[in-house]
């Protein structure tokens, strides 16, 4: 038997099954970026990155084990990489001017467009998400992805432990303390006071 017609057709299985798989949980794979980086772009990179890592290492997918779950252990630390490659943000107040050469002339404001005074952009906006979603910002990344697996995609203490590669004891103590920050962030001040 010639060893490269056997190789080829071990390879068109393994895309075969890959592209069945990906088929599967495509959807799934993308909310769960989206709930990572916050943006549609953002999350469009993370998922086409996170295939292109799953399906360069398919060959190291132990079959036995929930495809998701390997996938969104490696979903999980591309998102780490690509935050540990981005530059820290100085933060500057949009009302300061910015210095574009030397002298004081050399100075201008910026423009920020009020998306939100139109009506069309605001009933598109879904308020609600996006207040959920900049509370998940603010979260540390590995209480963030802990809650978004255990709370937006229902997966089990095993299975988030498994992606994240780290003991069950973690998983809880990351969910315990991403919920309580959570809450936190999604609670008005004033009913913070009124409970204490």
């Amino acid at each position: 038997m010639d060893i490269a017609r056997l190789f080829a057709g071990v390879l068109k299985n393994d895309r075969s099954e890959f592209d069945a798989l990906v088929n599967r949980c495509h959807r799934q794979a993308y909310n769960v970026a989206y709930r990572l980086t916050g943006n549609h772009a953002d999350a469009d990179d993370l998922t086409q990155e996170t295939f292109l890592r799953a399906y360069r290492f398919f060959d190291r997918y132990n079959r036995s084990m929930p495809f998701e779950n390997w996938l969104y252990r490696i979903m999980s630390r591309v998102f780490i990489d690509e935050l540990r490659k981005k530059p820290k943000h100085r933060i500057q107040s949009i009302d300061q001017p910015i210095n574009i050469g030397s002298g004081s002339e050399r100075e201008m404001l910026l423009e920020i467009p009020d998306y939100d005074s139109n009506p069309e952009n605001a009933l598109l906006t879904d308020q609600l998400d996006e207040v959920l979603q900049t509370a998940l910002n603010s979260l540390p990344e590995e209480f963030r992805i802990a809650v978004i697996l255990a709370d937006i995609e229902g997966m089990s203490y095993e299975e988030i432990a498994e992606s994240m590669s780290c003991s069950l004891g973690t998983v809880r103590s990351r969910l315990h303390r991403g919920r309580k920050l959570l809450r936190s962030r999604l609670t008005p001040p004033s009913d913070m006071a009124a409970r204490s």
